[in-house]
């Protein structure tokens, strides 16, 4: 934690960082933006000068006010982004808020299979002005993305450290290129008045649709929300100062030099590319190149971090989570890895160039956009903030960022469907997932333990029974100590007596805060048998195995429990008595009668569960003494049936 806390503070190491893994996806959209809002129009002042002025109010509202600003202030323990603001909501118990932060994971993820093609593609695009005679970009693109898909299972320590430097020198590239412009063409510093911009929305022919490529200058807002973790608010807030800057010189740059090309008629290419002198076209490539490299590493690990949350939050399936290298927070998820990959190669192979790609860009994630907006109106009112501040926040972003939601679904039949589609299985999904829990903790029994405690008591005496183990571990949804699962009653007594010497009851608490581990332990009988309740941030790696052997150890240490084996053989010798663990998976009796939805939440689910990590590999139980055991459960009353004897 002490590492985390001085990554957090504003310093000018934490500056660069920033620079590196933060601002890639805003900071590399001048490639393409005023292509987006150029494409297939007759240039003109009204249009270059109307399109400026959104993408500079665009900049100045969005990103600077309502997520460097506003956001960031909207922090769970220093962490932020859709899980980290549902996690601030969800302590007050209101149901809805959850459907906001699924969504908004949904299309955040979705658009992690956009940016790197857009991005990349758009960069080496640049080489048609160098070989004019090359066809296409496709296989360079696809060799690009092999290497940088391939290279996340060793982790980005060896090489993060240049992400900074190379982002700054980046920053500096687009900066220096679009002055040059600027002072060249000084008229275009009038397109700061926003009379252009609405001139532009209410007066043009088909104005207000260009809103759509207009919006893929702040895609990376959400992104920049989501990074807050790993490098501080202040950190983003003073790097954003810079960043917004070159970000402005440049595209006002570039429309400078469209304006020129307007008025002596020149050919217009790429207007990134096309402000810089031939000469340094090649460096210019490369640097671009690498910089969308950096964006999309970024974007990846991002999508890491978010399926991580989304697991440990119980709304993703669990899958395989590894950690190449000791740097803080930094994973690696195999399946989410390759999930991107094929998805990203799809989008390269379906589109094949960033014009086209732009066209199923910015759907997805304005709708995560709306949701973030949703969950801080919420937020704001649970602070108290005066109604009348709470109101005029929500009027003001869910109109600006309606209008762009308007104006993107005019891309949906021209590729918005591909991350529209894309978000659509992964709610589904998690839908699912959620739905299935809510089901099986509303219709879980819970039993007084107190009716139990001589039984249990009876049945560590009884010698006619085969002993399970010394001890015997069972995962509890029960979360406090009076109470039992039914099902774990079932498995000790019904299905198979399992008699042991000490029984231990284990809950695992999922917190809403990010970081850290604690745990209490209360006797039921004692001796024999203990409530363990372990608590974990949604961040922290849920290790129970682990955890449980400190926990024990230190119980040996105070005097509470005997760690010696209760086997006379073994106990002669002072072996260590042993542990087994029984995990308990609950199935629908097959005699239930369940709705329609119910069935398709519950077939859904155990599709979902087929295909993901098991629950011994979640836990960290997997190189232990573990049993996985199926018992009943009862979500509704089977029909009575009229049963005669004859």
């Amino acid at each position: 934690m002490a590492d985390k806390d001085n990554l957090h503070k504003f310093s000018a190491a934490g500056m660069m960082i920033t620079l590196g893994i933060v601002f890639g996806d805003i900071g590399t959209s001048p490639i393409y933006v005023l292509s987006a809002i150029i494409k297939g129009q007759q240039l003109r002042p009204e249009l270059i000068l109307g399109g400026l002025s959104c993408v500079f109010w665009t900049l100045l509202v969005i990103t600077t006010i309502k997520y460097v600003y506003l956001a960031l202030n909207a922090d769970n323990k220093g962490e932020g982004g859709i899980f980290a603001l549902y996690a601030l909501v969800r302590r007050y118990k209101v149901g809805w808020t959850i459907y906001p932060a699924l969504i908004g994971c949904a299309t955040l993820i979705a658009d992690g299979f956009i940016t790197p093609p857009i991005s990349i593609s758009s960069a080496v695009e640049g080489l048609h002005l160098i070989y004019p005679e090359l066809e296409s970009v496709v296989p360079i693109v696809i060799v690009i993305l092999v290497g940088l898909f391939v290279f996340q299972q060793f982790g980005t320590k060896v090489v993060g450290g240049i992400f900074g430097p190379v982002m700054a020198v980046w920053f500096v590239m687009i900066a220096i290129l679009g002055g040059h412009q600027i002072i060249q063409h000084p008229q275009i510093l009038k397109a700061i008045n926003p009379y252009w911009a609405i001139n532009l929305l209410t007066n043009e022919p088909g104005g207000f649709w260009l809103l759509g490529a207009v919006f893929l200058c702040t895609t990376g807002g959400e992104a920049l929300y989501s990074d807050m973790g790993h490098v501080g608010k202040q950190n983003i807030r003073v790097s954003w100062m810079l960043v917004i800057v070159c970000l402005m010189i440049s595209y006002f740059g570039q429309s400078a030099y469209l304006l020129h090309a307007y008025e002596t008629g020149a050919k217009v290419s790429s207007p990134f590319y096309d402000i810089m002198p031939k000469w340094f076209l090649p460096y210019g490539v490369a640097i671009a190149t690498m910089s969308t490299i950096i964006a999309s590493q970024a974007l990846i690990t991002g999508c890491f971090t978010l399926v991580n949350e989304a697991m440990k939050l119980r709304l993703w399936p669990n899958l395989k989570v590894l950690y190449p290298t000791t740097h803080q927070g930094q994973m690696y998820i195999p399946g989410i890895n390759w999930f991107l990959f094929f998805g990203c190669i799809a989008v390269v192979l379906i589109f094949r160039e960033s014009g086209a790609m732009e066209a199923a860009y910015g759907l997805a994630i304005m709708l995560n956009m709306l949701m973030t907006t949703t969950l801080m109106v919420y937020w704001l009112l649970l602070k108290r903030k005066p109604k009348i501040v709470v109101i005029g926040f929500a009027t003001f972003f869910y109109f600006v960022e309606g209008a762009f939601f308007i104006s993107n679904l005019d891309k949906f039949p021209h590729g918005g469907w591909f991350t529209f589609m894309l978000s659509v299985i992964l709610f589904g999904g998690m839908l699912i997932i959620y739905r299935a829990r809510q089901l099986r903790a509303k219709h879980m029994e819970f039993v007084e333990i107190k009716d139990y405690i001589e039984p249990l008591k009876d049945l560590m005496k009884d010698e006619t029974i085969p002993k399970e183990a010394n001890n015997l571990v069972y995962l509890s949804m029960a979360n406090d100590r009076s109470h039992i699962d039914s099902n774990i009653i079932y498995s000790i007594f019904r299905k198979r007596p399992k008699r042991a010497d000490i029984y231990w009851l284990v809950h695992v608490d999922i917190c809403s805060e990010p970081y850290g581990a604690s745990y209490s332990v209360d006797p039921i009988i004692p001796g024999r048998c203990f409530f363990v309740r372990l608590k974990f941030g949604f961040k922290v790696e849920h290790k129970v195995n682990l955890m449980f052997r400190k926990i024990v150890q230190e119980m040996v240490a105070s005097g509470e429990v005997d760690e010696i084996s209760h086997y006379p053989s073994l106990r002669k010798y002072n072996m260590p008595a042993d542990f087994k663990f029984i995990l308990l998976n609950s199935r629908v009796a097959i005699d239930d009668s369940l709705t329609p939805l119910e069935q398709f939440v519950v077939k859904g689910y155990r599709l979902i569960k087929s295909i993901s990590l098991s629950t011994a590999e979640d836990f960290g139980l997997e190189l232990t003494n573990v049993e996985e055991e199926k018992v009943p459960i009862s979500l509704k009353t089977a029909k009575e049936i009229k049963l005669q004897r004859v």
